[in-house]
């Protein structure tokens, strides 16, 4: 049976396509795995894909994306999949995602993915039923074949899960493995939600036994006091999956209590808080 913390990307015997169980989406999140490669252009300390390593994709066959997207969908809404595969509080299929083994936006073919998507949803009468998201870090909105795909996401309906873990150069740097300017994320994610309604999603857990500090954290509010008005809300999760990378033993999450004080002083300033410790 899948769970929460089983997001293999080969669970359906698939190259592109693959289910979980998504605590935060609620039931099964059809995910979309163009970086095949198990490539990123960041490196996060908490990330799960086994042998990381850096840059982008290979090319995507979206003929065979296409494919195997049917015939999921045929399996999952015709067949047993679901019955066999899936706890039965979770036998629902509840989105289309665009996650996967690195950050989706860097394949050239995005864009052109995102209306295959689209058109499959279309086919098989789910488009209104089945959100389209994109989890994203956000670091390629300057390109604007990236704009175009997330444009077409708002199109559809759907939406978007931007990643900010902190907002400090420091901290983005160690938890984030980049060196980026706050000012970039915050204009990142205000062209985002220009695009598609937008999510902020962050990652909150100790690091060698220490919640963010104080800085960390009063720059991580300000940032989103500053455009609370454009974005829908905040995903706040801790860790359900071990981490793959060098950094795995400096982490853990941090205590209840400590996790929804967090929770509690971003809502505090006007804006809805998705918890999942």
């Amino acid at each position: 049976m899948l769970n929460v913390s089983d997001h293999r990307r080969d669970s359906a015997g698939m190259t592109y396509v693959y289910p979980v169980v998504s605590r935060r989406a609620g039931g099964v999140s059809v995910g979309i795995n163009l970086n095949v490669n198990n490539a990123c252009n960041w490196a996060c300390v908490y990330c799960q894909v086994p042998n990381l390593t850096r840059g982008g994709p290979p090319a995507v066959d979206l003929e065979l994306l296409d494919n195997e997207l049917r015939r999921f969908l045929h399996d999952a809404t015709v067949g047993d999949f679901l019955a066999r595969n899936v706890p039965p509080d979770a036998r629902r299929l509840v989105d289309v995602a665009f996650s996967g083994n690195g950050e989706p936006t860097s394949a050239p073919e995005f864009a052109p993915a995102v209306e295959r998507v689209g058109a499959v949803l279309r086919e098989f009468g789910l488009l209104a039923s089945l959100k389209i998201r994109l989890i994203t870090n956000g670091s390629l909105l300057h390109r604007r074949s990236v704009r175009q795909g997330i444009a077409r996401i708002g199109e559809l309906g759907g939406e978007v899960w931007f990643k900010i873990d902190r907002a400090t150069p420091a901290g983005i740097e160690v938890v984030n493995g980049v060196r980026l300017a706050p000012k970039k994320v915050r204009d990142s994610l205000l062209a985002c939600a220009a695009l598609a309604p937008t999510w902020v999603q962050t990652c909150y857990f100790a690091l060698d036994g220490e919640e963010a500090g104080d800085a960390e954290r009063a720059a991580y509010l300000e940032l989103l006091d500053s455009v609370r008005e454009k974005i829908k809300g905040v995903h706040l999760y801790g860790l359900a999956r071990p981490s793959l990378q060098p950094a795995a033993p400096r982490l853990s999450n941090l205590s209840l209590e400590n996790f929804q004080r967090f929770a509690q002083s971003v809502s505090s300033i006007g804006i809805e808080v998705v918890a999942n410790p």
